[in-house]
């Protein structure tokens, strides 16, 4: 070993010695940042530079180095290095970080998981094949889900006063308390009509003091979120669907998907999701274009040849 790569060695060592004694760093931990700084380190050496003379040029070749790796991989490993360089300056090793203007690799921004409408309607199906008070709530809930696209605290939260005399819209509160009006399918009225009279009978002479539709012991009054999660994960088992595949935000993924697949307005949706910002909701259409070439690619006749 050079006498600069004993050098480089012996700092490496310092670094982790840090780490682990002040940061209190995991052993696995301490672990990736060795290899990926002394991947780093063994990059300068072979382009005959040290790391306390590498300028921004050189970090930047060393990460270029990384573009075989997945994004989010490049990225931990630029992490390191620049942690590995922060030591070095605030040891009084460098004056300068060089690493601190270097952007890190773009993480592609991954699509949203949808169920098809089929297993949708198996969802709706299972739910329904549930006897009593609790299929009808869960009816409730997940054709109010399908058919607004609620974050599921907005749906678990919603009062008895948010819906319209006619059934027809619920307002809801949604992020940065912003109201909006959504309106509910036919399916959608025709479960909450259901699951009223059975609210009424379980709450007795509460029903009508109780502000919430899906009223319960928790601590908040109502249906909780993770209680509402693991409903929908247990009937997606009776639906023969994986449960893992199975959330209320996978169902809010499916309801815009579905809209915009039907012939839907990418600003309607919007309005329905409650997006401040539309780019949030054109991530949908890369669902659709997803479907679409998977379908040709699976269904076309000519795709194998």
């Amino acid at each position: 070993m050079t006498e600069s790569g004993g050098q480089s060695a012996r700092l490496l060592e310092v670094f982790l010695e840090m780490m682990m004694a002040e940061r209190g760093a995991a052993a696995n931990t301490c672990a990736a940042y060795e290899r990926d700084i002394a991947q780093y380190l063994k990059h300068l050496r072979g382009s005959g530079v040290d790391v306390l003379t590498a300028d921004t040029s050189d970090v930047r070749s060393a990460i270029d180095g990384f573009a075989g790796y997945a994004a989010r991989t490049q990225a931990r490993k630029l992490s390191a290095l620049r942690r590995f360089h922060r030591f070095l300056v605030v040891e009084g090793y460098r004056d300068d970080d060089p690493s601190s203007t270097v952007d890190g690799p773009r993480r592609g921004r991954s699509l949203p998981k949808v169920l098809s409408f089929e297993e949708v309607e198996r969802l709706l199906a299972a739910a329904r094949a549930v006897e009593g008070w609790r299929g009808a709530r869960l009816v409730a809930l997940l054709e109010i889900l399908y058919a607004t696209g609620l974050r599921v605290s907005e749906l678990v939260g919603l009062q008895r006063g948010s819906l319209s005399r006619d059934g027809r819209f619920a307002i809801v509160r949604g992020k940065g308390g912003k109201e909006r009006m959504v309106p509910l399918s036919e399916p959608a009225r025709n479960a909450v009509e259901a699951w009223l009279p059975l609210r009424r009978d379980l709450l007795g002479e509460a029903a009508n003091k109780n502000r919430w539709l899906f009223p319960s012991r928790s601590a908040a009054g109502h249906l909780t979120r993770d209680r509402f999660a693991k409903l929908l994960q247990d009937i997606a088992v009776s639906a023969g669907i994986d449960a893992s595949r199975v959330s209320p935000h996978v169902l809010r993924h499916s309801f815009a998907t579905h809209l915009l697949a039907n012939g839907a307005d990418l600003r309607s949706v919007q309005q329905m999701l409650g997006h401040a910002d539309i780019s949030t909701t054109q991530i949908y259409t890369h669902v659709l274009d997803e479907r679409l070439r998977a379908l040709v690619r699976d269904v076309h006749p000519l795709s194998g040849i």
